[in-house]
């Protein structure tokens, strides 16, 4: 069976298609990823001017999936599209835009020969427990098959997943503590056993909105003269912006200024490690909480414990640091003097170092002193539970993100019981017969070498 799933995110949009044996609807790890395709072009959310060029933008990798999969599979494959942050903050900005915008993809969707599920918008909630479903499932920590082809309940821990968009970051974990704030708690039955889940999504916390954000904040302080200084970007590099471009959203609309939007301001890059993370650090309120503990922007938040996975642009960063930069990441300090490292970098040198990257490469010192800063001042990692972050892009051969989790969950192939035995009975019967033919076997052989020595030493 072959199942599709769009990630229409803010940046862009990514086709997973996932394939499993047909007879095991209901079985777990083996669901695989059987292809992907990046989108070309900007997320759908960008064409609100122009919404059938949203769904147009999808043909290229809707026509791969028509190869990919199976001509005789096409009518029985579930096709769904999840719309996250981009199109979250479309539909804050104009819900009618919003709407046609997912009516035109919709369309495009429609007039493949695939079994059409629907496109809809993920809550932030949604999407960071389908990640957190996704990372668990791959890793084999809800249930497993056991050599005999029976099923184990792991006594794994599961593991907390963490996800930063182009427009919003997630975190989900499983906690023993109370869950003082209703709306982060979620209770999932899943092969039988009950997980109480806290999960947050900080929406205009991702990457895209964060450098919008930082820029508003720094025009701000700067007071919008033509020309402004950067500690957040190389030195020599420096780049003529118009308004329109910083205050497009609805993440900086509150700090919009009186000034026409086409005007344009010269921003020179200082490359100050320091005074870059007094400007991220603005981004974040610490100030106020009405609960017992708070991460941030007054949101409760209980003790993080256990492992977690982080992955998408905290996967990316960390990459970035150590592939790039040729340094280690294994406790915050290591992150915090990489990011200072980077940002000290000139323009020209981080060039020679990543020719390839140089479209987002004038970022990642502003990205790296936010990854640092939301992990340690407002997840409230600390050494301790730091190196228990695995940075990671993918579980084996299969993207971790919320797409799997998305497609289980609407496929109803997570049972909340456990999968009935019928099928590893049948299978056990093999196994124990197998064993015996070996057995059989081997005693046989063993028998005829023993006979043919006796009659050996007889005849001496």
């Amino acid at each position: 069976q072959y199942g599709i799933v769009l990630d229409a995110g803010s940046s862009h949009t990514a086709m997973f298609i996932y394939k499993w044996p047909a007879d095991k609807e209901n079985d777990t790890g083996v669901v695989s990823e059987h292809s992907m395709c990046d989108v070309e072009g900007p997320g759908i959310s960008s064409y609100s001017s122009n919404p059938p060029a949203a769904g147009t933008s999808l043909v290229h990798c809707l026509n791969q999936a028509l190869r990919d999969v199976p001509k005789e599979k096409h009518a029985s494959t579930p096709l769904y599209l999840g719309a996250t942050a981009g199109m979250r903050l479309l539909n804050i900005a104009n819900l009618q835009d919003s709407d046609t915008v997912l009516s035109a993809v919709a369309a495009t969707l429609k007039s493949y020969p695939f079994d059409f599920r629907g496109a809809k918008i993920l809550s932030g909630e949604e999407e960071g427990v389908f990640g957190w479903v996704t990372a668990n499932y791959l890793l084999e920590n809800f249930i497993k098959r056991g050599w005999l082809g029976e099923w184990i309940q792991p006594q794994k821990k599961t593991l907390g997943a963490m996800d930063f968009g182009g427009a919003s970051t997630q975190i989900t974990f499983e906690t023993r503590d109370t869950i003082e704030d209703p709306r982060n708690e979620v209770m999932l039955k899943l092969y039988g056993q009950a997980y109480k889940v806290y999960t947050h999504s900080f929406l205009c916390y991702g990457r895209d909105q964060v450098l919008k954000r930082l820029l508003s904040k720094l025009l701000q302080a700067e007071r919008y003269q033509p020309t402004v200084h950067y500690p957040c970007w190389p030195t020599g590099y420096e780049k003529s912006l118009s308004l329109s471009s910083v205050y497009d959203s609805p993440c900086t609309e509150k700090e919009r200024p009186s000034l026409a939007l086409n005007t344009t301001v010269t921003v020179v890059g200082t490359g100050n490690g320091s005074l870059c993370a007094l400007h991220v650090s603005k981004l974040f309120d610490f100030t106020t909480c009405s609960f017992s503990r708070c991460s941030f922007d007054g949101i409760f938040q209980p003790e993080v414990s256990g492992n977690f996975i982080a992955f998408s642009a905290f996967f990316y960063t960390v990459d970035f640091i150590r592939t790039v930069m040729g340094r280690p990441v294994h406790l915050p300090n290591d992150l915090k003097d990489a990011a200072k490292t980077i940002c000290a970098t000139s323009w020209s040198e981080l060039l020679q170092k990543a020719p390839k990257l140089e479209k987002r490469l004038v970022d990642y010192c502003a990205v790296s002193m936010f990854v640092y800063l939301l992990t340690t001042k407002g997840y409230s990692f600390d050494n301790h539970s730091f190196p228990n972050i695995a940075f990671q892009k993918k579980a084996g051969e299969t993207s971790i993100g919320w797409a799997l989790g998305y497609m289980l969950n609407l496929t109803n192939m997570i049972p909340a019981e456990k999968p009935s035995s019928h099928k590893s009975m049948l299978y056990n019967y093999w196994v124990i017969l197998i064993l015996l033919f070996v057995v059989t076997t081997l005693t046989s052989l063993g028998t005829a070498v023993c006979l043919l020595r006796r009659s050996k030493s007889s005849v001496i």
